[in-house]
């Protein structure tokens, strides 16, 4: 009796395709053209689906319909449902036998460290595909369909376990240029000059500031979503940003960035890699959770590297 009372609810995809492509176009006539079908099937389909769930979904105005407010909201979900289920589909089209890893990054850490260390990991498990997705922030893992994350912050992730990863150590980095402009010597300079800020490190500067016993009252300047993007600006003469050294050794090198003054500081956060606690036997990741530790501990990772901490709390 449950799953009967379960499956009322559980309308047939043909239903719920048809009522996602008319909240999305706006009218039967789009969306019948869209799933090739007659604006009378559609029509139909739509119907079936409101006598179904019992609730009307639409409002119709002679010609034209619109949401209604349950409508608009069923719509949000069911769009979202539907595509967790094609990207499942295509992920066992892409990988028949099974073994993908749906991971989360930070989009610096992504492409400037992760990316060129990736193929040896797939050499090394030929059976695993690894799809990447961008995140700035920690997520509730229950609704969104990603097996890991890489997390930068306080070893605390509602609702997962962390493995320990690497430290970082920042420097406040411009162009030579700029710094040979405003006659950088010590770290009090620093405060004369257009400063690059990070938005989810609002309070770097202040910190790099207190470490090296400079007094400061406000700090000011433009901000930035990436340190990629950040980094370009600083090649660009815009400023001075504190950025994490092993991210930017390529510049380093080629002298495009420059130590504004050689103050290095290790960051308070730390590099984690988050998953739920009931995908930690999951083959995939149990195998890239091991190799990205290793990597990250030949990386500079401390002797501590791979310790799993636990944050299991509910996310409210």
């Amino acid at each position: 009796m449950i799953m009967l009372r379960s499956r009322r609810f559980l309308p047939s995809t043909s239903l719920l395709a048809a009522f996602e492509a008319v909240a999305r176009t706006g009218t039967v006539t789009a969306a019948a053209r869209e799933l090739d079908l007659t604006q009378s099937a559609v029509s139909r389909q739509i119907k079936a689906l409101e006598e179904q769930v019992g609730v009307e979904l639409f409002i119709r105005e002679r010609q034209t319909v619109r949401l209604t407010v349950a409508g608009d909201s069923y719509a949000r979900e069911i769009r979202e449902a539907l595509r967790r289920i094609s990207n499942a589909s295509l992920n066992l089209r892409a990988n028949p036998h099974g073994g993908t890893l749906n991971l989360a990054i930070l989009p610096t850490f992504g492409t400037r460290w992760l990316a060129p260390r990736l193929g040896r990991f797939l050499a090394a498990n030929p059976g695993v595909t690894i799809n990447l997705a961008t995140r700035l922030s920690s997520f509730d893992f229950r609704l969104d369909s990603i097996d890991a994350a890489i997390h930068f912050g306080h070893p605390h992730w509602p609702g997962a376990e962390l493995a320990f990863l690497m430290s970082e150590k920042t420097v406040p980095a411009c162009s030579p240029e700029f710094r040979d402009c405003y006659a950088i010597k010590e770290a009090p300079d620093l405060l004369g000059v257009p400063l690059l800020h990070l938005n989810t490190r609002a309070d770097a500067w202040e910190q790099w500031f207190a470490g090296n016993d400079v007094a400061f009252q406000n700090v000011h300047g433009m901000l930035f979503d990436q340190f990629a993007t950040a980094a370009q600006a600083a090649t660009a003469g815009l400023g001075v940003a504190l950025l994490p050294t092993f991210l930017i050794q390529d510049e380093l090198k080629r002298g495009d960035l420059v130590a504004a003054v050689g103050r290095e500081m290790e960051s308070s956060g730390r590099y984690y890699l988050a998953y739920p606690p009931e995908r930690a036997d999951y083959a995939p990741l149990m195998a890239f959770r091991d190799w990205i530790v290793r990597e990250a501990s030949r990386d500079g990772g401390t002797a501590c590297a791979g310790t799993v901490l636990s944050s299991i709390m509910q996310t409210k």
